[in-house]
């Protein structure tokens, strides 16, 4: 019987015995990191479960888990192949599909890479449900990820992380330490494509949809920062000086951007919100992303600062715009993304490990940084609308009036985030509710 085992384990894919030549220190920061990355997929559906109504809390957190359970499966069956193959400039190739060749040998094992790069393959399908909440299918939800991870994700992921001599962005020289083009900016187009795809909620621009518990708000952007930590010091791939550097900006550019934020609210309005301040948080920490081991200290405080205007303006004009981005997913992520990927060409220094940038007399730097912003929005705009419309073949996209009226929660799950009576609601169809809501 232990014969038996031991060959069964050698004929799995990838199967391996021993360790090798592991480096502890890299391999307990890299433990750490994508621990605190896994966290930030929770904490988004905190943050995103706070700022919607009481009838669809459940649903809008439930989008966040689902990326949890269905992303991390195509990432590691296909989507790590794709995104770290050799393959050519423009996608990788099936060589390490269903985790072929993946053991535990290497600086630190070549599996813990595949978990760490899954988190962000996770964290950012659960990124676009902020601009759908509220309308769209919860399976057609599962599917759409599914295939986006494998079709855009992954493919992005290759132009600008994957081997070098094989990654379009990454030869032309475009930085992007932890995922600015990657994450956020191709999950913000990717939610701008849905919300044209599906179009805009029943009572869009009748109705006030307000936060229904701030507290929340406050607790996922506490939790998404203190995961940052993971997402950008991780990004390093070592407990090194990079890492710590990534750590310390990550800590000082959202500062700045919540502090520049709130003053922009007490200018604008005369007072300083919860739910605004929470929104600064995640867009400092979004626009230092790409820069995060490539720029000064000093560097990163004035590129949060920056980074505050142009997002705090764009959310302030989105619903006079149209647009039904439920939760500003390309306010905070999209423009915060853009944003901090041509600063990250304008203050990146050579002292600190990066390219020079415009500062440093390199304004070339901001031009490669401009063809990788436009490449991320072409490539997520194609794949995502292609995706959509094909997902609309085989499933619904869209709830109907009637169930939007009702809120998702309980047409998509047949649960209630705040019981109004002692026992479980029930759903009745259409037809035997008379159509009523």
């Amino acid at each position: 019987m232990m014969r038996l085992g031991t060959l069964l384990l050698f004929l799995l894919p990838g199967a391996a015995l021993a360790a090798g030549d592991t480096d502890t220190g890299t391999t307990a920061w890299m433990l750490v990191s994508t621990a605190l990355v896994l966290l930030m997929t929770p904490a988004l559906a905190f943050f995103y479960g706070g700022l919607v109504r009481q009838k669809n809390v459940l649903n809008t957190m439930m989008m966040s888990f689902g990326a949890l359970g269905f992303v991390t499966l195509v990432w590691a069956l296909f989507g790590y192949s794709i995104a770290y193959g050799t393959g050519n400039k423009f996608v990788g190739d099936l060589s390490m599909a269903f985790l072929n060749g993946l053991d535990l040998s290497g600086e630190m094992p070549a599996l813990l890479d595949v978990a760490f790069q899954g988190t962000f393959a996770v964290i950012t399908a659960a990124l676009i449900s902020g601009s759908l909440v509220g309308r769209m299918r919860f399976s057609a939800w599962l599917l759409f990820i599914a295939l986006w991870t494998i079709f855009d994700y992954a493919v992005l992921a290759h132009w600008v992380w994957g081997p070098a001599g094989s990654a379009f962005l990454k030869d032309l020289g475009a930085l992007d330490f932890a995922g600015g083009t990657v994450v956020h900016i191709n999950a913000a187009i990717a939610g701008v494509v849905g919300v044209a795809v599906l179009g805009p909620r029943k009572d869009f621009g009748r109705l006030a949809f307000l936060p229904h518990n701030i507290p929340f708000v406050l607790l996922g952007a506490g939790l998404l920062w203190f995961g940052w930590f993971g997402f950008n010091g991780g990004s390093a791939y070592g407990a090194n000086g990079s890492a710590g550097l990534a750590f310390t900006n990550t800590f000082l550019a959202p500062a700045a951007t919540m502090s520049v934020w709130m003053l922009l609210e007490l200018w604008r309005h005369g007072r300083a919100t919860a739910v605004g301040a929470a929104t600064a948080a995640v867009v400092g920490l979004v626009a230092v992303t790409p820069a995060a081991g490539f720029v000064g200290p000093l560097g990163a405080i004035w590129l949060g600062a920056i980074a505050a205007f142009p997002s705090f303006f764009f959310i302030l004009a989105r619903p006079r715009l149209g647009l039904d981005d439920s939760l500003d997913v390309f306010g905070a992520h999209g423009i915060g993304g853009i944003t901090g990927a041509l600063l990250t060409g304008v203050f990146a220094s050579e002292a600190w490990g990066g390219t020079p940038g415009l500062l440093e007399g390199n304004a070339a730097q901001v031009w490669v940084q401009l063809v990788a912003v436009a490449a991320a929005v072409l490539l997520s705009a194609v794949a995502s609308f292609v995706i959509f419309k094909l997902v609309g073949l085989v499933v619904p996209l869209r709830a109907t009036q009637r169930e939007e009226a009702v809120g998702l929660d309980a047409v998509q799950h047949g649960e209630e985030a705040y019981p109004t009576t002692e026992g479980a609601i029930l759903v009745l169809d259409g037809e035997r509710a008379g159509g009523a809501a």
